[in-house]
């Protein structure tokens, strides 16, 4: 049997940034990844470090989705430094475009809430009209009424991001079992032993950030984990030069050129394939955004499925049965890289989560399933 300071299952992004930030805190770590045979989130990401548009009617969550974005350059630079990859970070602020007056008024609203929710704390935004916009983005498609903006928002190479973390968790004395998956778990307060195949871990620590796997694992550790997949899928397009200085939300262009379409939202179980039906209506409101784009070839497209606990909003906890056992579950691994990473993974460290991180608790749902979750 090997033993480790801590474990921590799921080798995607939410998985790899914790093990990362593990292995900076001092302590020796194992990452058990099941490989591709898993569904991740992680090979489908949209690569948006996005803030404008988490935790309406939940400020805990706009607090921890801005304190992400606070973090990512530290991350970044950090990354970069200790591995050589740039992750292409770009920060500039974030636009969501608007087609027509109702959804132009309906973002508004919802902008001005997310205003008030936050309190002392602040959220910067603006309403940018058509004019103002059309000079921002060339090539803007009549129907865009105007766009929100905040300063918070930015993109990186999702890819780069993932191997990044692997690559510097193995450069800071992190152990890496990859296609592994775990067939029996014994458990114990600060004692936590796994099988994987014909081997045996043990560490202290152990953190279950598989995705979607962590509803069947987390009642191993007297966890909760209510996630389900939601499918998401999305279009890339052939290179073109340069044109947005900045993230659209639903459309993004990679630092190559190839401009990203997306992204969808279907509850379909765990079907990974793509549906063109949805591929048409993606491709549609890109083209009446920017006419221009129905000149570009789709190169390639991809269903993958997110990981989204039944309100939207992640899940952290750690076992009151099993002190040691802590849980990471949300939708939104490129976003939350740098929280993960450089707040998260310390609190892990120290052994105990902050008190700020309660109202992320899966308390907050009923553990009988036909009784609607809290909103």
């Amino acid at each position: 049997m090997k033993s480790f300071d801590a474990i921590v299952i799921g080798g995607g992004l939410v998985g790899s940034a914790i093990a990362y930030g593990l292995a900076n805190a001092g302590l020796n770590p194992a990452l058990v990844d099941e490989g591709d045979v898993a569904f991740r989130a992680s090979r489908g990401n949209f690569g948006l470090v996005w803030v404008q548009s988490k935790g309406l009617g939940a400020p805990h969550y706009q607090r921890w989705t801005r304190r992400s974005a606070e973090e990512w350059p530290h991350l970044a630079a950090d990354l970069g430094e200790r591995t050589g990859i740039s992750v292409g970070l770009q920060q500039p602020g974030g636009l969501q475009l608007c087609l027509g007056d109702e959804e132009f008024e309906q973002r508004r609203q919802m902008m001005e809430r997310m205003r008030s929710e936050s309190g002392n704390f602040g959220f910067d935004y603006r309403m940018i009209e058509r004019g103002e916009l059309a000079d921002i983005l060339p090539g803007l498609g009549p129907d865009v009424t105007g766009a929100s903006w905040t300063p918070y928002d930015g993109h990186a190479n999702p890819l780069n991001l993932l191997h990044a973390l692997h690559k510097g968790f193995l450069g800071r004395g992190g152990t890496y079992l990859p296609n592994s998956t775990v067939t029996e778990a014994r458990v114990a307060p600060g004692d936590f032993r796994i099988n994987i195949g014909a081997d045996e871990i043990a560490a202290p620590k152990i953190v279950l950030a598989a995705g979607l796997g962590n509803a069947e694992l987390a009642p191993l550790f007297d966890l909760f984990a209510p996630v389900r997949p939601q499918r998401g899928q999305i279009l890339v397009t052939e290179r073109a030069r340069q044109v947005w200085p900045l993230p659209l939300g639903s459309l993004r262009q990679t630092q190559e050129g190839s401009i990203m379409l997306g992204s969808s939202e279907e509850d379909v179980g765990f079907d990974t394939s793509q549906k063109p039906e949805v591929m048409k209506t993606i491709a549609q409101r890109a083209v009446r955004s920017f006419p221009w784009i129905a000149e570009l070839q789709i190169v390639r497209a991809w269903a993958a499925l997110r990981v989204m606990p039944a309100d939207g909003h992640p899940i952290y906890d750690e076992s009151e049965r099993f002190p040691g056992a802590f849980t990471a579950n949300c939708h939104s691994g490129v976003t939350l890289a740098g929280a993960h990473a450089r707040v998260f993974a310390p609190m892990v460290a120290a052994g105990a989560l902050d008190p700020m991180m309660a109202p992320f608790s899966a308390r907050r749902f009923p553990k009988n399933p036909d009784v609607p979750a809290a909103a």
